[in-house]
């Protein structure tokens, strides 16, 4: 059965954030929603992983998802749900305090999973859902 597609998608592409590197795109808005692609720590001005570890790789993915959000004039206040994957679930707590940064009350939907791999061998992994409006 062919689905179409949907007639109101649009992708969102941003210099800010690393570019798509496969059949991907950074973001889909289709909608009231913005869906973002996974954002693994790449330094968009460097193409490769932040130094650190779980604390920096963190804050990078999320400045990633913030950065493709702000290319539409959305702010990390319009997120509703978001997923981490994380390789090790030991990382839970650094990785939470950094992910507290940068949200403020009500505070998104979120799912954190661990993982076998990561794309790169990232140690997070972080994707999010936005409402437009």
């Amino acid at each position: 059965m062919n689905m179409g597609t949907f007639k109101n998608k649009v992708a969102v592409v941003t210099g800010s954030a690393p570019a798509a590197i496969g059949p991907y795109s950074q973001a889909i808005q289709v909608g009231h929603f913005v869906y973002t692609s996974g954002q693994i720590p790449i330094d968009p001005a460097t193409g490769v992983f932040v130094e650190g570890g779980i604390k920096e790789q963190t804050r990078q993915s999320l400045t990633n998802v913030k950065a493709i959000l702000e290319e539409i004039g959305l702010t990390m206040n319009n997120v509703v749900k978001t997923t981490v994957f994380m390789a090790d679930m030991n990382d839970f707590a650094d990785m939470n305090s950094i992910y507290a940064e940068f949200f403020t009350a009500p505070y998104p939907a979120r799912s954190a999973v661990a993982v076998k791999t990561l794309p790169k061998g990232a140690l997070v992994e972080i994707e999010a859902v936005a409402e437009i409006g």
